[in-house]
């Protein structure tokens, strides 16, 4: 990748809740087989992290669910996103927990020099070896050298599980986030992929502002669309007997770009050249075989004229 290629126009795909290997059918959210190293070299670029405090130590949490990991096993030098996300607001200080992520970080080897910290989103060539914070934590970032200008990508909304996504600005990039999780029950995929989907098409002719996509193709409720059920399926929906999960729907509509079967994502100036943009956030993101992180690497290649978005 070109050094001048801006974060908003690559695609990079990441793991929702990357730490969540233990809970089960409420919390696990990746495969116990998939550690953060696999995850790296399988070609996860973005990661979700979500932390609380036990003992006056970050942990990796999610929801109800301790995920073991201590927050220093996570921290590494290299080119990536780390969104992060306090799990425990309701019993922990909003202030404690940045101080506490600030100090983590500076403890860590390379210290606070790995990281991005500026609330914009930057060209390649800026981050190389330095992970990007993404920042769902902070309060009013007094914890933090220049405040909410220095605790990396910071977003001004985040609506809870928003079914038909929502928007904000970091400085001139437009974001765009789908980030609806809460489906009533697996019954909810095929409408969960077509939502998810349409945030990695261009926006629309009319609107030439730059553009991130942000999009969580992971959704669950409990009993009725476990993480698992949902990124996964279950039975054999070939046949007619289960049901299709997220990965291999999103697999194929992605597949159908890239072979020129999907009208409506083609670049009209390029007939047959799909423009498939964001950063995707998956469950269990190694079923099937990680098929889907291939594609969606793939489509980096695809779309692409010289002389834009740093090409």
């Amino acid at each position: 990748m070109p050094d001048a290629a801006s974060l908003y126009s690559l695609m990079l795909p990441g793991t929702h809740d990357t730490m969540a290997f233990y809970g089960w059918i409420i919390s696990q959210c990746q495969s116990i087989e998939t550690p953060l190293d696999l995850q790296l070299r399988n070609g996860i670029r973005v990661l979700d992290i979500r932390l609380a405090v036990i003992e006056g130590q970050l942990i990796a949490y999610h929801g109800i669910y301790p995920e073991k990991t201590p927050f220093q096993e996570i921290l590494l030098r290299e080119t990536l996103v780390m969104s992060i996300k306090q799990e425990d607001y309701n019993t922990t200080p909003l202030p404690l927990f940045s101080r506490l992520v600030r100090e983590e970080f500076a403890a860590a080897p390379g210290g606070m020099d790995i990281l991005f910290l500026e609330n914009r989103i930057p060209k390649l060539g800026e981050v190389r070896g330095k992970v990007i914070l993404l920042s769902r934590f902070g309060g009013n970032g007094a914890e933090w050298e220049n405040g909410l200008e220095g605790l990396g990508i910071h977003p001004t909304t985040w609506p809870d599980s928003e079914k038909e996504g929502f928007t904000w600005e970091c400085k001139d990039v437009h974001v765009r986030t789908h980030d609806w999780y809460a489906i009533p029950s697996f019954l909810y995929i095929p409408e969960k992929v077509s939502l998810a989907t349409n945030f990695l098409l261009p926006p629309p002719n009319d609107d030439i502002r730059p553009t991130l996509s942000i999009v969580y193709t992971s959704a669950a409720s409990f009993p009725l669309a476990a993480p698992k059920t949902v990124a996964q399926g279950f039975g054999w929906p070939k046949w007619g007997l289960g049901v299709e999960g997220v990965n291999s729907r999103v697999g194929k509509w992605v597949l159908d770009a890239l072979s020129g079967d999907s009208d409506k994502c083609m670049d009209m100036e390029k007939p047959r050249e799909p423009r498939l943009r964001g950063w995707v956030l998956m469950d269990f993101y190694d079923r099937p075989e990680h098929s889907l992180v291939d594609l969606l690497v793939e489509c980096n290649f695809r779309g692409r004229r010289s002389g834009e978005e740093g090409w």
